[in-house]
């Protein structure tokens, strides 16, 4: 039975990156939020694409006003305004001046802005008062944010606001994006029902597949969900053969562990599967069930308890980060650890790393963790609503004290 982290290691190397090629989507710029960058871009405009002020002010001549001070100021003719959007008509001769705008184009023969706020106007004359501190203060010249025909943005990014901000100032409308992973989800047990059916004694929601949904969408994945399985090897083999023909990953709930009706295994040996992983050393999740198809495009298969905290945790800690690398991400795709001082005390048998789910916040400038109320059963789900973080107890630590450093998994999709 391996570590979590030995886990981590096999299952992340199962993982075959998606084809830049073959597995790519054209999208429109205000369709790609969320999405990863299949190819690099590269614009063939400078940015800033003219020489501009960065102030509200007068375009000036540096050697004209670098002496200017209240009592000697330098008086400047104002030849042209230059609002932003408008072309300069005119060149700034010797004791010339324009007033600007921020943003607008400087005029030919200045080189320097000063801000208007050290400055005074009369009539068609301004009056510099104080000097500028360096030559060409307050202008953006051409091409300094971003030289055309070089790398703007790389492959393997995930594009939010401030990237679709960029390629839009660059009039970059059409992008080539990975397209999304898709993700096949399945629920088994005789004991599940849908929630629009009235229980009987025995019976229990099918939560998983909702929440497997969720977390599926939110990591940047395509759900397909297959619905709920009886426990009949007839039944679960149909599935497993169109899941596995139609997704990148499979996920089922139920069914892994050692019972008289958990047929997953033998599921497993029928379809030629190899099986790389039976179970970890982990609480909860231990039975873990990971492996992989001899077909062409080749699914990691999931098969993740049936207990909802249990379902949960093995997601994050698991199948999250093979869904962002499976979506091309370049980096970033590894869970996220922080440390953090417990504001309670956590406790295990320290057979198995253990999971403990909370709340992290910031206290003081420091992190510090809340553990959930009630029962940490593998079977509540209650208590894990409004929780944000796992702390995590090695093997071997049995007791964390109240304000003791705890690492802390967060439970974020974001990259």
């Amino acid at each position: 039975m391996p570590s979590v982290s030995d886990a981590e290691a096999i299952i992340l190397n199962l993982v075959q990156l998606l084809n830049n090629r073959q597995d790519v989507e054209i999208i429109d710029l205000l369709t790609a939020d969320g999405r990863i960058l299949a190819t690099p871009v590269i614009s063939p405009l400078d940015f800033p694409h003219w020489d501009n002020s960065a102030m509200d002010g007068y375009a000036v001549r540096y050697e004209d006003v670098q002496h200017s001070n209240t009592e000697q100021p330098a008086v400047l003719e104002i030849v042209e305004e230059i609002p932003a959007g408008n072309q300069p008509k005119s060149t700034i001769q010797l004791r010339q001046a324009a007033r600007i705008f921020t943003g607008a184009v400087m005029p030919v023969g200045a080189d320097t802005v000063i801000m208007q706020e050290k400055t005074r106007r009369e009539t068609n004359r301004v009056f510099i008062l104080a000097a500028p501190t360096k030559p060409q203060e307050f202008v953006r010249h051409k091409a300094s944010f971003y030289q055309a025909g070089t790398q703007l943005l790389p492959a393997g990014i995930k594009l939010n606001a401030q990237e679709i901000a960029v390629l839009a100032a660059v009039q970059c409308s059409k992008l080539n994006v990975f397209r999304r992973p898709r993700v096949a989800i399945f629920s088994t047990g005789d004991e599940l029902v849908t929630l629009d059916k009235p229980l009987q004694p025995g019976q229990i929601v099918d939560s998983n597949q909702y929440a497997l949904a969720a977390l599926v969408k939110e990591s940047g994945a395509e759900p397909l969900l297959l619905g709920i399985v009886k426990d009949d090897p007839v039944a679960l083999k149909q599935v497993f053969s169109h899941a596995i023909a139609n997704a990148d990953i499979v996920i089922s709930s139920g069914g892994v562990s050692v019972g008289d009706y958990d047929y997953v295994d033998q599921i497993l040996k029928s379809l030629e599967a190899k099986i790389h992983i039976h179970s970890v050393e982990m609480r909860p999740g231990k039975p873990l069930t990971v492996a992989t198809f001899p077909t062409q495009n080749s699914p990691i298969y999931f098969g993740l308890p049936g207990n909802p905290a249990a379902v949960l945790v093995t997601f994050w800690r698991f199948v999250q980060p093979t869904i962002k690398k499976l979506s091309g991400l370049a980096e970033g795709w590894q869970p996220v650890f922080v440390k953090a001082r417990s504001h309670d005390e956590l406790r295990s048998d320290g057979k198995r790393e253990t999971y403990i789910w909370g709340s992290l916040n910031v206290v003081d400038g420091v992190y510090e963790f809340h553990k959930a109320g009630g029962s940490h059963s593998s079977g509540n789900l209650i208590n894990l609503a409004q929780t944000n973080a796992l702390a995590v107890l090695p093997t071997g630590t049995t007791l964390i004290s109240p304000q003791q450093e705890v690492q802390i998994l967060q439970l974020t999709t974001d990259n």
